[in-house]
């Protein structure tokens, strides 16, 4: 049998808040957590209406799922987000322990993976669900971001 709630689908959630970003002139990162096939926290990148750097999608998800769970640790749970979390998103997401990452786009200059970051142990991490459709937002992006200037 066909499962609806696969990688594909929670993914376009994610893209659908990095589109929200895109509207609001954030950087297009979208994120979405996820436990038992059901979405508990929905977040985008903030950094600029917010001037705060730490504003990153991943984080805003982080707080809204510990949030809604009651707790710091986010065990299992699936963080779904349209780009590879950096290294300072990365430190967060080991610390809440969560059970798997799985993210779009790679980021080959500030990604994890690249910056050498360690996620904990148990956290299982996967790339490239939906990377062109991220990655197009985020060229997408940049490119009218040059034209303005």
């Amino acid at each position: 049998m066909i499962d609806p709630f696969d990688d594909t689908y929670f993914m376009k959630r994610a893209l659908v808040e990095a589109e929200t970003a895109y509207e609001l002139g954030e950087i297009p990162v979208g994120a979405v957590v996820v436990a038992n096939n059901k979405i508990i926290a929905r977040a985008h990148n903030l950094t600029e209406r917010l001037t705060d750097v730490t504003a990153h999608a991943e984080m805003q998800a982080i707080t809204a799922a510990a949030n809604y769970l009651g707790g710091k640790y986010l065990h299992k749970c699936t963080l779904y987000v349209t780009l590879e979390p950096c290294q300072m998103c990365a430190g967060a997401l080991y610390w809440s322990q969560i059970d798997r990452i799985v993210y779009g786009a790679t980021d080959e200059q500030r990604g994890c993976k690249v910056m050498g970051t360690t996620l904990h142990p148990k956290t299982k991490i996967e790339g490239g669900i939906l990377a062109e459709a991220s990655q197009n937002l985020m060229k997408r992006f940049f490119v009218e971001k040059r034209n303005l200037n």
